[in-house]
């Protein structure tokens, strides 16, 4: 069945999830299923529709905040994502789970009936947008008459819905907490508490992976360092090289 791959959510953080994945890619191995949450799963569909760790970086250095994140109308969310609709559309022409090269489940969290719900089949873009949508700062999304939130709010580690489709789960986790952290307005109060948030149903979720990968040199940066694309790829590349043997030890017999 070879092996599943989890992706947590993470914001800007999550770009260090393209250097790891790099790494495996040169140690010459691929998921043979992948869940994810929020940048996790944003990073785990382009992943499956064909583009390279690299490349899927040269993506997000194109995308300017200002230009696709706009201040919502409605008093659900501080902002509002729909804009972004059309720039998935430019990389995810195939709007559908089905076409992916690499089954995929996205989380995200049905606010009506307060569970995890996960997303593997049918139109893809709508569920990415609804993962990472950060409650209070994001409007949620809504699919069909349900709406739904960023899915990290419940379990920001989808383990659990991968662990019987393959032999063994690797998991990457981008949100080691900063214990030097200081509050300096809402924008990072928001930050904060939801990223405690996220890494406490996180640390329940990760003793079901076999192995689980979390870059510390990301401490320092924060949910929304949009400016530090390229510093995020490669803390994930380097510690992804630093412990390569230890990653070669867990896919013995695959490669």
């Amino acid at each position: 069945m070879g092996f599943g791959l989890v992706l947590s959510g993470g914001g800007t953080r999550g770009i260090a999830h393209l250097g790891l994945l790099k790494v495996l890619e040169e140690i010459g191995v691929k998921p043979s299923i992948i869940s994810g949450c929020s940048s996790g799963a944003i990073a785990g569909a382009l992943y499956a529709s064909g583009y390279s760790p690299d490349e899927i970086l040269g993506i997000v250095k194109q995308i300017k905040p200002r230009k696709i994140i706009r201040p919502a109308l409605k008093k659900t969310g501080l902002l509002k994502m729909d804009v972004t609709e059309t720039l998935y559309h430019q990389y995810i022409t195939k709007d559908s789970f089905e076409e992916l090269s690499i089954p995929l489940y996205v989380a995200a969290t049905n606010l009506q009936l307060g569970e995890t719900k996960y997303f593997s089949t049918g139109e893809l873009i709508r569920p990415l947008m609804a993962s990472s949508s950060v409650p209070v700062l994001f409007d949620p999304v809504c699919i069909g008459d349900q709406c739904y939130v960023d899915g990290g709010l419940l379990n920001n580690f989808p383990v659990e819905i991968i662990k019987d489709k393959c032999d063994k789960v690797l998991g990457f986790h981008c949100n080691p907490v900063d214990e030097h952290f200081k509050l300096t307005n809402i924008k990072s109060m928001i930050e904060r508490t939801f990223l405690l948030t996220i890494n406490a149903n996180a640390s329940i979720q990760m003793k079901s992976c076999d192995m689980v990968v979390e870059p510390p040199g990301l401490k320092k940066y924060k949910v929304f360092s949009f400016n530090n694309s390229d510093e995020l790829f490669d803390i994930g590349y380097q510690y992804g090289k630093s412990i390569e043997d230890q990653l070669r030890a867990f896919f013995d017999g695959m490669i």
